[in-house]
């Protein structure tokens, strides 16, 4: 009997230290996770002033490959060297992909999606040149590029609706 009585008070003595023991666990653990977010939170807010001009940076850069490969400019830019359509399609096309090829890298600070969109708007650019190529009716370069001035006339450009999206997305950055 005085064996349990000996553990019994043993455990009424131990009891509230392991109560302040389990309370001060998660105290400590709560504050540890509290700090570790405020530390993320700073290097996070120190990053982004260091992130944000260098991601506006690469939203112009590709706002001036759109304004590039935008077929109205784009036909004015990059005249015919000769009367062969298949030439001056293969010119045309040449120049876009060297201004992607050139603003490639941009892709890593701006969205996926927008980079997508860039990327669409390139390839339906180049597929709109091949078609106007291939266009029975143009028998010259001149009737091809009159063709796409017309055809861009009457439609927005690929170019201007990835503009559009880019130009949204920038002013959700502010």
């Amino acid at each position: 009997m005085e064996e349990a009585t000996q553990v019994i008070s043993y455990v009424a003595y131990l009891l509230p230290a392991i109560v302040v023991g389990i309370i001060a666990y998660f105290f400590f653990k709560g504050h540890t996770a509290n700090e570790e977010g405020r530390r993320r939170y700073l290097i996070q807010k120190e990053a982004q002033k260091q992130v944000l001009p260098l991601r506006l940076q690469a939203y112009e850069r590709i706002t001036l490959f759109l304004e590039r490969v935008d077929p109205k400019k784009l036909l004015i830019r990059v005249k015919p060297f000769s009367d062969s359509k298949d030439d001056y399609e293969k010119l045309l096309v040449k120049n876009i992909e060297q201004e992607y090829d050139h603003n490639l890298t941009q892709q890593i600070y701006i969205t996926p999606e927008c980079w997508n969109l860039v990327n669409a708007a390139k390839n339906a650019t180049i597929h709109i040149i091949r078609q106007a190529a291939m266009n029975e009716k143009n028998g010259d370069v001149v009737k091809m590029r009159e063709w796409l001035l017309q055809h861009f006339m009457e439609e927005i450009s690929p170019s201007q609706k990835a503009m559009a999206y880019v130009k949204k997305e920038v002013s959700e950055l502010f």
